[in-house]
C-alpha cells in the first residue's frame, strides 16, 4: 500500500497560504505605484544668464532619465497580476466552500450512493435474472492480472500515479486532440474523476458538474492513497448490462473471476468505462471488439504488451456467455421485483429472493401463449393474453402477462382488471350450495325481468326446466341470476371475497354475471379452494427473501391453508364445474382420461375471454383480449382461451400421476318434465291394452 497524502485540511491551508502570499504581493505593488504618484516633480536650476530659455533648447540626459513612466506602467502590470492572481485564488476559495459537495470525513466510499439489485432464483435456487445494479465479489488490485490493470490505466488515465486527482496536462492534451479532431475523441478525466462522478454525481456534462468532480478528485486525493482509489474505481465502476466492477462484469460477459480473465478479454473490459451501455459485449459484441483493438493499441503504444500479443488478441476475441433475455420471463421478474419491495419495504443493499417459479411451466406457458396468437386469432382481434399457474399449495408456477415483453410492459395477468363474465358463475354456486340447493335443483330457464332489467343468454332461446348442472354446464344466464336472487346478492358477493377475490365487490342484480372487475391472479387463485376440497391456502410467489451476505429478511412459514367452504360443497362444485369439460362450453378444454374442471368466462360484445380450470395438482387461468378494450369477432372462453389452457396443461401434467378429483363423474341426464308426463302416459297406456289383451284371452280360454 503506498504512502497515504497529505490531508485534505493540509491541501486547504496549502491554498490559503499562497492566498495570503499573493495579498501581500498586491499591497506592496499599490503602495509603490501610490509612491510615484504622489512624488513631486524635481525642477531642475536654471542656468545662469539666460532668460528666458528657449523653446528648442536641449538639455543633456542624466542617468535614469525617462524611465519614470516606463516603472509607472511596469507597476500597473504587477498590481493586475497581483489581483488577478487574487482573484482566481478568491473564486476557487469559493469553489471550495460553497461548490464542493459536503462529503462527511468518515464517508465510506466502498457503500456510499451504492445501488441495490435484485437477483431471482426459481424454486430450485437456480439464478434466472438480476434486477438493477449487479456487484462481484470485491477485488484488490493485486488480485488481478497485470494486463487488465495496465489495460485500464493506458486507457483511462496514464499519469494516475503522477497527478494529484486533475491532470492538467491529460486536460490540456485532450483540449487539443478534440480540437484538431472537431469532435470529442478523448476524455480529460482522470480516474479520481470518474470515480468522483459515479460516487456522487449525475452523468450531464456541464461546466458546473465538472468543476465538483475536480473538487471531489481533490478531496478523495487527500483521504486515500493511490492504490485505495484504483481498488475503488475497479470495484465501483459502472461496466454495462447492470454490472457494477471489474469482477461482476467478468462474470457477467465471460462466466469467469476477473482473476481469469485473459488479454483480450482484459482489452474488452477496459474499453467499457468509455460507453458501457454503448459497447455492453451482450447487446453490441462488434462494438466491443473494435472498442477492444482500441484499448490493445494503447497497450502497445505504452510497451505493455509485444506485437506479438496484440495480433493474437485480435485473433481471439473473447467468446459471451449467454446472456439471459428470456423475454416471457420480464413479467415475472417485474412481479416479483414489486413483491420484494412490499415484503421488505425497508431493506438496502442486494436482495436475492428466492421464487416459486418453475423454469420448465414457465417455458410451457409461454409457448402455449405464443402458439394460439396466430395470425387468424389476431385479425379476429384476440391480440393479446395472459396466464397465470398455481400448484394446489399456492406457488406460483408460471405466469404471463402478455405477448412481447420488449413491446409491452404492462402485465396483464396482475396489473389489468377485467370482468370476468361467467367465469364469476361458480360463486355464485358456492353461495347455492351453502344455502341448501343440490346441483340436482331444478330451475326453468325463461325470460325474467328484474325491474326492467331483462338479462338474455348467450345463445338464443330458452331450455325451459333445467338441472343445475345443465344449467352450469351450457352457462345458463337466466338461472345464475335466479339462484343469485333466491340465496341473495351479499352471499355471492361473500362468498367470492372468502373464496379469493381482493377487489371491490358490488351487491348489485348483475353481479351474477360476472359484472365486477378483477385481475386473472386473483380470479385464478380463488379457484383453488375447488381443487383443494374447500381449503384455501393463500397464494404466493416469494418464498425467501436474503442480503447478499446471507442475512435472512423474510421467509413464508409454512402454515395450514384455511377451510373457506364444506367439503360437500366443494365436491358438489367439482362436480358442477366437470360437467363444463365433459358436455359443456368447456369442451375444448377436455385433457382426456385426466380429470379437470373449470369455467368459461365471456363478456358483452366479446371484449374479454376467459377459462379457468384446474387438477388436483395445477390450477390455471387464461385470459384473452385487447388492450384497447374493442370486440373480438366471437371469440368465447371455450375457443381460444382453452385451447391455450389445455396446451399449456398437457405439457404441465407430463411426468404427473393420474389423481381422482372428487366429484367428477358425469351427471344423470334429465329430459324436460312434459316430455317426462307424455312418455309415463304412453307406458300406462301401453300397460293397460296388454292388460286387457291378456284378460279377454283368459276369458276366451275360460269358455
Amino acid at each position: 500500500m503506498s504512502k497515504r497524502p497529505e490531508s485534505f485540511s493540509a491541501i486547504l491551508a496549502s491554498l490559503f497560504a499562497d492566498l495570503k502570499r499573493g495579498a501581500v504581493a498586491v499591497r506592496g505593488d499599490i503602495a509603490k505605484l501610490w509612491a510615484r504618484l504622489s512624488k513631486k516633480k524635481k525642477t531642475a536650476a536654471k542656468p545662469g544668464g539666460r532668460a528666458p530659455y528657449p523653446e528648442n533648447a536641449k538639455y543633456d540626459k542624466r542617468p535614469g532619465d525617462g524611465f519614470a513612466w516606463r516603472n509607472l506602467w511596469g507597476s500597473f502590470i504587477g498590481a493586475g497580476v497581483s489581483l488577478a492572481f487574487l482573484g482566481a485564488s478568491a473564486v476557487l476559495g469559493f469553489a471550495f466552500i460553497y461548490m464542493a459537495p459536503r462529503v462527511p470525513d468518515d464517508a465510506d466510499l466502498w457503500n456510499v450512493n451504492r445501488q441495490a439489485a435484485i437477483i431471482v432464483l426459481d424454486r430450485n435456487g437456480e439464478e434466472i435474472a438480476a434486477r438493477g445494479a449487479r456487484y462481484g465479489e470485491h477485488v484488490e488490485p493485486n488480485e488481478l492480472p497485470e494486463h487488465l490493470i495496465k489495460a485500464i490505466l493506458s486507457t483511462e488515465d496514464r499519469r494516475f500515479f503522477d497527478h494529484g486527482g486533475v491532470d492538467l496536462r491529460g486536460t490540456l492534451r485532450a483540449a487539443i486532440t478534440n480540437a484538431k479532431s472537431g469532435a470529442v475523441v478523448e476524455g480529460g478525466s482522470t480516474i479520481t474523476q470518474q470515480l468522483a462522478k459515479n460516487l456522487f454525481l449525475s452523468p450531464t456534462q456541464t461546466y458546473e458538474r465538472k468543476m465538483r468532480e475536480a473538487l471531489l478528485a481533490l478531496w478523495i486525493e487527500g483521504h486515500y492513497t493511490k492504490d485505495e482509489i484504483l481498488s475503488l474505481y475497479l470495484n465501483r465502476i459502472y461496466l454495462g448490462a447492470g454490472a457494477y466492477g471489474v469482477e461482476s462484469a467478468a462474470q457477467t460477459y465471460f462466466a469467469k473471476s476477473a482473476r481469469d480473465v485473459t488479454l483480450a478479454e482484459a482489452a474488452m473490459l477496459a474499453g467499457l468505462p468509455k460507453a458501457p451501455s454503448t459497447y455492453a459485449p451482450t447487446q453490441n459484441p462488434l462494438g466491443a471488439q473494435r472498442r477492444a483493438a482500441e484499448v490493445l493499441d494503447n497497450l502497445l503504444d505504452i510497451g505493455a504488451i509485444t506485437e506479438f500479443e496484440a495480433r493474437e488478441a485480435r485473433s481471439n476475441p473473447p467468446t459471451i456467455a449467454k446472456y439471459n433475455v428470456d423475454n416471457g420471463l420480464g413479467y415475472f421478474f417485474d412481479y416479483a421485483a414489486a413483491e420484494a419491495k412490499r415484503l421488505v419495504p425497508n431493506a438496502s443493499g442486494d436482495l436475492i429472493v428466492r421464487t416459486t417459479i418453475d423454469q420448465k411451466l414457465q417455458r410451457d406457458a409461454e409457448a402455449a401463449v405464443k402458439a394460439a396468437l396466430t395470425v387468424e386469432a389476431r385479425l379476429k382481434g384476440a391480440d393479446q393474453a395472459a396466464l397465470v399457474a398455481y400448484d394446489a399449495d399456492g406457488a406460483l408456477r408460471a405466469l404471463v402477462g402478455g405477448r412481447d415483453y420488449k413491446e409491452s410492459q404492462f402485465n396483464r395477468a396482475v396489473q389489468a382488471k377485467r370482468q370476468p363474465g361467467s367465469a364469476f358463475k361458480p360463486f355464485v354456486y358456492v353461495a347455492a350450495m351453502e344455502a341448501g340447493l343440490t346441483p340436482q335443483s331444478r330451475f326453468i330457464d325463461q325470460p325474467i325481468d328484474i325491474a326492467g332489467w331483462k338479462p338474455t343468454n348467450y345463445t338464443p332461446g330458452y331450455a325451459g326446466p333445467v338441472r343445475l348442472t345443465e344449467a352450469v354446464a351450457k352457462s345458463i344466464n337466466t338461472v345464475a341470476v335466479q339462484v343469485t336472487e333466491r340465496v341473495g346478492r351479499a352471499k355471492v358477493a361473500a362468498a367470492a371475497k372468502r373464496l379469493g377475490i381482493r377487489s371491490e365487490i358490488a351487491a348489485h342484480r348483475s353481479i351474477a354475471l360476472g359484472a365486477v372487475d378483477v385481475t386473472l391472479e386473483e380470479l385464478t387463485g380463488a379457484y383453488i379452494p375447488f381443487a383443494r376440497g374447500g381449503l384455501a391456502p393463500e397464494p404466493y410467489a416469494i418464498s425467501s427473501i436474503e442480503t447478499r451476505d446471507g442475512e435472512e429478511l423474510y421467509y413464508r412459514d409454512e402454515r395450514a391453508p384455511e377451510r373457506v367452504m364444506a367439503q360437500d360443497v366443494a365436491r358438489d362444485m367439482n362436480h358442477l364445474l366437470y360437467q363444463v369439460m365433459l358436455s359443456g362450453t368447456g369442451g375444448r378444454a377436455r385433457l382426456g382420461r385426466r380429470q379437470a374442471a373449470g369455467k368459461t368466462g365471456t363478456t358483452n360484445d366479446w371484449r374479454d375471454a376467459w377459462f379457468v380450470g384446474y387438477t388436483p395438482q395445477i390450477i390455471a387461468g387464461v385470459w384473452v383480449g385487447n388492450d384497447a378494450y374493442t370486440p373480438m369477432e366471437k371469440v368465447t372462453g371455450g375457443t381460444i382461451p382453452a385451447s391455450i389452457w389445455k396446451d399449456f396443461m398437457t405439457s404441465a401434467h407430463q411426468g404427473l400421476p393420474m389423481r381422482n378429483l372428487d366429484g367428477a363423474f358425469p351427471a344423470a341426464r334429465y329430459a324436460a318434465e312434459p316430455v317426462l308426463l307424455d312418455f309415463y302416459a304412453e307406458v300406462s297406456r301401453g300397460l293397460n291394452r296388454v292388460r286387457r289383451d291378456g284378460d279377454e284371452r283368459r276369458y276366451n280360454r275360460r269358455r
